[in-house]
């Protein structure tokens, strides 16, 4: 069913540009993960003005300027966070360096936009929390798998309007694609750089499940990683998983893994599984598998039936104007300072909590500082 023919499960208007041209300036910089091209388009289309570039690697920085030509590209970092038009700082370092890179960027007077995992340590998480209480200031984090997919900002209008009652429990699997080894950054395969499996890409899932859930704060019960065929690198995990409990009562359970076979369409087959008193609602987000025809798929099924609701251009991306305008007007719409933290702690603590179930265990020891 179309989500046009959903009368009583229709999308939320499609959101426009919050500001115009020069309204809203923002730089990008440190470009060491690709989420930083989706991160800028986010911005842009939510009518933001993309001013600067700036990274160590003067390819990287040409590379995104002929993607953006309307980006000039930085001297340095410190020309940027001098620049007074600039609110804004994107980025998207190496995970275990994206801490310090923030707290520069609030030490300027400006607000930041992280890539996930927002940071690496418990240590990192404290001064962040520290620096944002203290300034005002942002530490704004692109959980890219809900807020920049349509099927999953779908979901959360669904939950707000009672489709499925109140959530019991969120179940998120995260496979992703490998690929060739060597077209990765060494820092990938490094733990103590990447955070680990959990801290990173299963920071999405943490957001996902205290998200839908409606949740504060949550307890992380089990955890566990492994190398399972990968052991040419050490200390890298190509497997994690994670159960919580949230402190309204609900459950949690993450899946994260880099087994995505070469046969599947795409990248990853990320869904999510949101169970509640009244009915579920399952998330096919990247691809409905053997069908051909995409992903953003959302499936309810409730009281009122069984429905399949197409959210490919229907629903957008609200979390950017909603960012925008948060930074202007000094509000919290988008995502909450205390939500994006949780997640991010969640993250770290499952990490380091976690069972370690590689078969042959080499040096594994992981820095908590």
């Amino acid at each position: 069913m179309p989500a046009s023919e959903g009368a009583n499960y229709a999308p939320a208007p499609m959101p426009q540009p919050v500001v115009g041209p020069g309204e809203f300036t923002f730089a990008a910089a440190h470009l060491d993960h690709g989420h930083i091209y989706a991160m800028s388009e986010g911005l842009i289309g939510a009518g933001a003005t993309l001013k600067w570039v700036y990274d160590s690697d003067p390819a990287k920085a040409e590379a995104f300027q002929a993607r953006f030509p309307q980006a000039q590209i930085a001297s340095s970092e410190a020309e940027i966070l001098a620049d007074p038009e600039v609110r804004l700082v994107a980025g998207a370092a190496v995970a275990s360096e994206r801490a310090d890179l923030g707290l520069r960027v609030i030490a300027a007077g400006k607000d930041y936009f992280t890539d996930k995992a927002p940071l690496t340590t418990l240590a990192q998480l404290e001064a962040v929390r520290e620096a944002t209480a203290r300034t005002g200031l942002k530490y704004a984090v692109y959980y890219s798998e809900r807020i920049h997919v349509e099927a999953a900002v779908f979901a959360g209008q669904l939950i707000e309007q009672g489709a499925i009652g109140k959530v019991l429990q969120v179940i998120c699997l995260g496979p992703h694609r490998i690929g060739d080894p060597n077209t990765r950054p060494s820092w990938f395969f490094d733990r103590d750089k990447s955070g680990g499996i959990l801290c990173d890409i299963g920071s999405h899932n943490f957001e996902q499940m205290l998200y839908f859930a409606g949740a504060k704060d949550a307890e992380v019960v089990s955890a566990s990683v492994a190398n399972h065929a990968h052991q040419e690198y050490p200390t890298f995990e190509d497997f994690g998983d994670a159960h919580i409990v949230m402190d309204n009562g609900a459950t949690g359970f993450a899946r994260v893994d880099w087994f995505t076979p070469a046969g599947l369409s795409t990248w990853g087959d990320g869904r999510t599984i949101i169970l509640g008193t009244e009915g579920y609602i399952e998330l096919r987000k990247y691809v409905n598998i053997a069908t051909g025809d995409g992903g953003g798929h959302v499936f309810l099924v409730n009281d009122d039936g069984e429905h399949h609701i197409d959210a490919t251009g229907q629903v957008g991306y609200p979390f950017f104007g909603a960012l925008i305008r948060d930074c202007l007007d000094r509000t919290e719409t988008a995502m909450t300072q205390e939500h994006a933290l949780k997640a991010a702690e969640l993250s770290v603590k499952a990490q380091l909590a976690a069972r370690d179930l590689t078969p042959v265990v080499g040096d594994r020891s992981i820095s908590v500082t």
